[in-house]
């Protein structure tokens, strides 16, 4: 039996893509607002045992999330921006089926009810729907994960705001355009982190109530 999970871990089921980017750094700064701590696969090495990584990965973290937002109904052949992230939610599922005290996850999308059409097998599973907005993501976090002292939408935008200011020196200094790389995920997770801490103060001198 694997250790028990970190109860703040969250592993982040995306898209690697560029129109995804915004998106994707709200997940980043809304987990860290709430005292969360985000994980990828990108940052897990190659060879043969990848995907015992990557299941190690996602029995370490107390959550999931699953973003199928990107999912082109219309495109021909079909296809997520992704191919492993089906791969990826499937291992959760069933590792959460097993052992449901150990990790609970979550189904997001943009759009009302069309995850019944992408993945129809998920039918009556409520997705969180974020409208493909920053704040959409963001306030979807706050109901996903219910917080005593949590920061405001309007709070953890300033703190995106501030993060998101701060991609082109993250990238240059990498010397890459890739921000879902291992090293600029772990830039981006500095960054958050100390936003984070900033809101916190704020919320103590009671300014981001």
């Amino acid at each position: 039996m694997p250790p028990q999970p970190n109860p703040n871990a969250v592993f982040l089921n995306i898209p690697y893509d560029q129109d995804f980017q915004s998106l994707y750094i709200a997940y980043i700064v809304g987990l860290y607002q709430l005292g969360l701590t985000p994980f990828l696969t990108s940052g897990i090495p190659g060879g043969e045992r990848r995907l015992d990584r990557i299941l190690a990965l996602i029995q370490s973290c107390r959550y999931s999330i699953h973003d199928l937002s990107r999912v082109e109904l219309s495109a021909t052949p079909p296809a997520t921006p992704r191919s492993n992230m089906p791969l990826e939610l499937g291992l959760t599922i069933t590792w959460a089926k097993m052992h449901p005290k150990r990790h609970t996850w979550f189904l997001w999308e943009s759009i009302h009810r069309r995850i019944q059409k992408s993945m129809s097998d998920l039918d009556g599973t409520d997705a969180h729907i974020h409208s493909g907005t920053v704040v959409g993501v963001l306030s979807e976090l706050r109901n996903a994960f219910v917080r005593d002292g949590a920061p405001s939408v309007q709070a953890m935008m300033v703190a995106y705001s501030a993060v998101e200011s701060s991609i082109h020196e993250i990238l240059e200094g990498a010397g890459t355009r890739n921000l879902y790389a291992a090293a600029t995920f772990r830039e981006l997770c500095l960054l958050a982190r100390g936003a984070a801490r900033l809101t916190q103060e704020g919320i103590k001198d009671g300014l981001a109530t």
